[in-house]
């Protein structure tokens, strides 16, 4: 070979490397949280330690409603879209071709055309498999559409650090967040594999506002526009007696936070700990919180999904780590139906988290991320009233199950353990 193509091929192949040390460094060093249990659910402390050291402040006055599955989900958020009368801001990380995808895209730009603020966040990779057209769509309309950290060769260090954030604010006073992307495979009522189980949840009084400010963080970080003023942030009164906040976490602004929340919830569980996680892959650090829970007498159920799944690499990394959980007494299901979906954890039948994080690193050190938490019983009753529903659909997977599992399986299961920070 001439040596004017090893030269070449040289600089290609440092390229190559360059790019994937980039793509795959999260840009901060991982520190792991030592929580010492002090207090329990249903101490005023707690709810005091969740607003004042991770988050914004817990605000009381809120109303919540729960809708599960698309055929709720999406007639929901399009009919407050289509009422909205000043603002819409609109941030996701999936967003597909297909008729809901169509669907919100004309109802944004009628918006937009009579003269509502619409501006419109997408994650570039999320969106990826959008239909052009409903950007220029939205375009023409007068929306603002950006799409989230698009490849630039002067940024390869953000190429990892995606918002996998769901948010709906409609003039600064009606919030929607959940699980759900914009795509044919959450339409429906999870009736076959085709039709995804999420939830989704809409919001009325103050935690809206700080709704309305996660998404003004990234929208100010992709833009320098800072938008401000009644029309996003107006009073908002009381809708209910609902104790909630917002929590959010980023790369660049505290990409441990999450996982910092969660592990402060789990500390604090007394009785029961219920989670909903479509990607569950726990490093050692959560695991151990979980399983001291469980020792203390902690009752935990989780659900993930079962064979139908997006991610199969996803499925084999989490499996792997089951070992400690089943030994300890934890209950792990498996949904059955169709692709489950869904983010959620009931803490004591008190706080319930709710939002875009899943529970593995991706989520809790390369994205954006945004969970609502609420402390209410009722409503946290509603959420395990659900979750008794799901494990109906789930089969559960024993200790000696999964020790019993094939050969193929466990060795498989080692391999993609491999990528578990990039899960």
């Amino acid at each position: 070979m001439p040596t004017t193509a090893l030269v070449a091929l040289a600089v290609v192949l440092t390229l190559i490397v360059v790019l994937l040390i980039a793509n795959l460094t999260s840009g901060e060093k991982k520190i792991e949280h030592k929580i010492e249990r002090l207090y329990a659910s249903d101490d005023a402390q707690f709810t005091r330690s969740m607003g004042l050291l991770l988050g914004p402040p817990v605000v009381g006055g809120n109303r919540f409603e729960v809708l599960v599955n698309g055929d709720r989900i999406f007639p929901a958020m399009l009919g407050c879209i289509r009422a909205a009368k000043h603002t819409i801001t609109f941030e996701t990380f999936i967003y597909w071709s297909g008729a809901i995808g169509e669907q919100l895209a004309q109802a944004l730009s009628e918006r937009a055309r009579a003269g509502i603020a619409v501006h419109v966040l997408l994650d570039w990779i999320g969106s990826s498999k959008m239909d052009p057209r409903y950007l220029r769509m939205l375009r023409e309309a007068g929306a603002q559409v950006i799409q989230y950290h698009k490849p630039h060769w002067t940024g390869l260090g953000r190429m990892n650090d995606r918002t996998h954030r769901k948010l709906l604010v409609i003039d600064g006073r009606i919030g929607f967040t959940g699980g759900v992307g914009i795509a044919e495979e959450w339409t429906g009522d999870a009736q076959d594999d085709k039709h995804w189980r999420d939830t989704h949840f809409r919001v009325d009084g103050p935690a809206v506002g700080q709704m309305q400010a996660v998404f003004m963080d990234n929208w100010v970080k992709a833009t320098g526009n800072v938008l401000h003023g009644p029309t996003y942030f107006p009073q908002i009164d009381a809708s209910g007696d609902g104790l909630a906040h917002m929590f959010s976490s980023s790369p660049s602004g505290g990409s441990d936070d999450m996982q910092l929340m969660y592990l402060m919830a789990i500390t604090a569980a007394t009785h029961s700990i219920q989670l909903s996680s479509a990607y569950f892959v726990p490093d050692k650090l959560t695991i151990n919180a979980i399983v001291e829970a469980a020792k203390r007498g902690v009752a935990v159920r989780i659900i993930t999904p079962g064979k139908h799944i997006d991610t199969h690499t996803v499925r084999e990394a989490s499996r792997a780590c089951w070992g400690p959980l089943l030994e300890a007494g934890v209950e792990m299901y498996e949904y059955q139906p169709t692709m489950f979906h869904c983010k959620l954890m009931v803490v004591d039948e008190y706080m319930v988290s709710v939002g875009s994080t899943n529970f593995d690193s991706r989520s809790f050190r390369l994205n954006d991320e945004a969970n609502l938490n609420v402390y209410n019983r009722d409503f946290a009753r509603q959420q395990t009233a659900i979750f008794d529903r799901d494990i109906s659909h789930a089969k559960r997977i024993t200790l000696e199950a999964w020790r019993n599992r094939p050969l193929r399986e466990k060795l498989l299961e080692r391999a993609v353990q491999l990528l578990d920070s990039q899960l």
